[in-house]
This record gives C-alpha cells, structure tokens and sequence, in this order.
C-alpha cells in the first residue's frame, strides 16, 4: 500500500517538487564543482560541497525527527544517538580501510589500540572491512536499539515529557559509554584520519562531489518514503496517536505498536544520516551523543514546522546556514542566537515557516470562499412572488399575519 502510494502520486506537490529539486542539485553542485575551473564564477569550490553536505545530512536527522514527533506525537531529545551509532558503524568500516597505512603501520589494529596496547581486534570490530556489512550495521544498530528501546517505553505506556527525559537519558548514557577507552571505539579522539571509502580517495574532489550527490539523493528518497507512509492508513493511525491515544485504543488498535514502527523507521533515518555525515566531516567521536545536539535538532524541526515533512528541511539548512554565518561574525553570541530563535519562533510562528504560511493560504482560500459565496448569492435572480408573478425582493417577502396584529383575529383567553 505505501509502494504503491509511491510511485502513484501519493506524494503531495511540494514534497514531489523539494525531492525534484534535491536530484537537481545532486547532479548540478557535483557539475559545478568538478567541470568548471576554479575561475569561473559559477565554480563551487571545496569546501562549500562538503558544507552543503553536511547541511544536506542534518536536514535527514530533522526529517527524522518529524517523522515521530510531528506525525506521532513523541518529543525524542535523544535522535542524535541513532546518528552518532550509523557515524560510528561507518567509521568503524572507514577505519579498517586505513590498514598498514596508519602511524604505527598495523594491517589489522588501528592506530589507537595499537597505542592502548591492545593485542588483538575486538569481536565487534569483525566484518567492518566489508561494506555490505557496514551497511547493514548502519541501519541494524540504530534500528535494534531504538526497537528494543520502543519496546519497553511504549508497552509502559511512558509518554509526554517523561518519554524525553528518558530518551535524553539514553543518549547521556552512551556518551558517557564511548567516551571510555576500553569500549574500544577510540574513546575522546573518536574515529579519524580516514584514507578511502570502497576504494576512492576520501579526499579527492570526486570523492567529496559523491559524497554530496549521495546525501541529496537519500534525503530526497527519505522524504518521498515519509510523505507514502503519513499519506497511508498507517499515517493515518499515526496522527490518530498523536491526537487522541486513548479513543484509538478503545476502538481497537495498538499505539504502541504503531509508536515502536514509527520510532524505529526513525532511528534508521537517522543512522544513515551520521553515516553520510562521517566521510565528509572526516571525524566522528562521542561528543556526537551531546543531549545538546539532539536538542538543537529539535530546534531546526520547530523552525520549519513539525508535521510538514519539508519545513524541518528547510528549518536545518536555513538554521545551520546562519549558525556558520554568525560564528564566523560573533562565535561567542551564537547560543544565545539559538536560544532567542527558538523562543522567538514558539511566541511568533508557533506552526514553524512552512505551517504559518500553510495557516495564511488557508485563510486566504477559506476568505476568497467565502467571498465567491456571497457574490453567487447577490447575483442569483430575487423570489417571486407566486399569486403576483412579480419579483419580490427578499426584505419584502410577505409573511404569514402574527396572530393578533391588524388583519389577523385576536387571541381568545383559553377557558
């Protein structure tokens, strides 16, 4: 049902034209940058494609986040888990194509357990020099946990403020797990200095051109798959959740069933976001896990609009625009920009950009209604009076005489 909403024009104009975009600027940027020499006024240069790419990345984490929280209800503060995790499972494979090739030459450690003194490569290190299975532990672990974690939230029945304060929790605890040493994920430094990705220079123009269109081309996939799912029945139990969890109980559905489906395509969303993020960064370390950082993803979605699939997009790319605009101005006032945002956009533009100016057409179109309305009705032929045949205008249409005014009898008083 949701495939077929997919390819059938399930997807309403807008998301249909941001996803159109989006493929256009996955070939256009990648053209730009590599086709025109660096004199030319249209070039882009370096470091813009890997910025954009990165905004492209955050823009799939706020999506992520609307997915849960605009459709169903659940204020997670703690989706920079899921993205740090896919970082992680992608630096782990990024890290085992360095081989002999790292400062203290070991083929098979990598450079920090080399330098901690570590013998052999831990079990869960197994497999990352394959990519397939990386990819699978991209969308596996942020998956799995976000299931088991929906499992036990959800069935308790843990909702509201009280579901936030444990999913940020959540990511506090794995902050303070991968900032270890012995977790053997490279504890602070994290995971770095990385060489290729399936053979291609991680550095090289091409490479980073790649890595560009990759990231636009999955945002735009993930928003036609998000706009099927809230456009199905299913979405419509989804809203149903959010609106009224209790009345969709009672007539026979299982919200939790349908909060662990929604939080778990949510948390692979998310995984794949931190994997496209981490070979263009070029480093992924625990601070990813920072509850402030899942926070501040909540701030990109309330700017764009929650439950409107294209405004979080636009609230990232706009938000974390003018975040590297004005550090580079006023780095040490950049928070308190942030803080004043979120606050100016709760009193002001309560429905985010996108669900204010969704709120102004209505109105515009419920007036321009109302409007067509009345002048069909002034122009529509007045009543006719049928003993006369003579149009009668509607303030003179005659009445029945009330009892006891002239020409009518006067009452009796009952006996």
């Amino acid at each position: 049902m949701i495939t077929q909403r997919l390819f059938t024009g399930g997807s309403n104009r807008r998301v249909l034209v941001t996803a159109l975009v989006l493929a256009a600027v996955a070939v256009l940027v990648p053209v730009l940058h590599l086709a025109l020499p660096p004199s030319s006024p249209f070039h882009v240069p370096a470091y813009m494609v890997a910025l954009v790419g990165k905004y492209l990345t955050y823009a799939l984490l706020a999506l992520a986040l609307d997915l849960v929280w605009g459709y169903c209800g659940i204020l997670s503060l703690g989706h920079g888990a899921f993205f740090a995790l896919g970082g992680y499972a992608m630096g782990m494979y990024l890290m085992r194509q360095i081989g002999d090739r790292g400062v203290y030459g070991n083929p098979i450690l990598p450079d920090f357990m080399v330098f901690l003194n570590w013998k052999e490569l831990p079990w869960f290190w197994y497999g990352f020099d394959q990519f397939w299975f990386a990819a699978i532990m991209i969308v596996l672990a942020p998956g799995a946990l976000a299931f088991v974690f929906g499992w036990f939230a959800f069935r308790s029945r843990v909702t509201g403020v009280y579901l936030s304060i444990i999913t940020q929790a959540l990511t506090y605890a794995l902050l303070l797990a991968f900032f270890r040493n012995d977790m053997g994920f490279g504890g602070n430094n994290g995971l770095t200095d990385f060489k290729d990705i399936l053979g291609f220079n991680v550095q090289a123009p091409e490479t980073r051109a790649g890595l560009f269109a990759a990231s636009a081309l999955a945002l735009a996939l993930a928003l036609l798959i998000t706009s099927a799912i809230t456009r199905s029945k299913y979405g419509m139990l989804m809203v149903a959740v959010r609106d009224a969890e209790s009345r969709t109980r009672f007539i026979g559905w299982r919200p939790e069933n349908i909060k662990v489906f929604a939080f778990t395509i949510s948390a692979v969303m998310a995984g794949i976001a931190g994997a496209l993020y981490v070979p263009q960064v070029g480093i992924i370390n625990p601070g990813e896990f920072a509850p402030a950082n899942s926070i501040e993803v909540v701030v990109w979605t309330a700017v764009g609009g929650r439950g409107t699939l294209v405004g979080p997009i636009i609230g990232a790319l706009l938000v974390n625009g003018g975040k590297s605009w004005f550090t580079g101005i006023l780095p040490e006032y950049w928070l308190f920009a942030l803080g004043g945002l979120f606050i100016a956009v709760t009193l002001f533009l309560p429905k985010g950009i996108i669900g204010t100016w969704d709120s102004w057409r209505a109105s515009r179109r419920d007036a321009a209604e109302r409007a067509r309305t009345k002048a069909e009705e002034d122009a529509a032929p007045p009543p006719v009076d049928p003993a006369t045949g003579r149009p009668v205008r509607v303030e003179e249409t005659p009445r029945a005489p009330s009892p006891g005014l002239s020409g009518g009898p006067a009452p009796q008083p009952a006996e």
